[in-house]
């Protein structure tokens, strides 16, 4: 997977930070897309760092 961007430094950045948090969310029993689809859907409603943290893979039941 590579995320395309004007600035490469940046989106190997943002391609590492997803693939961390995929391989993260593996390691905890989630299913990728099923798990990166509740963060996707949850992150806009967080209101504060620990709404935020609740989405972390370990935090998530």
């Amino acid at each position: 997977m590579y995320i395309y961007s004007i600035n490469r430094q940046a989106g190997d950045r943002t391609s590492a930070t997803l693939y961390s948090l995929i391989e993260t969310a593996k390691l905890y029993g989630h299913e990728p897309y099923r798990y990166l689809r509740q963060v996707f859907t949850e992150l806009p409603k967080a209101q504060s760092v620990e709404e935020i943290e609740q989405l972390l893979p370990w935090n998530l039941v």
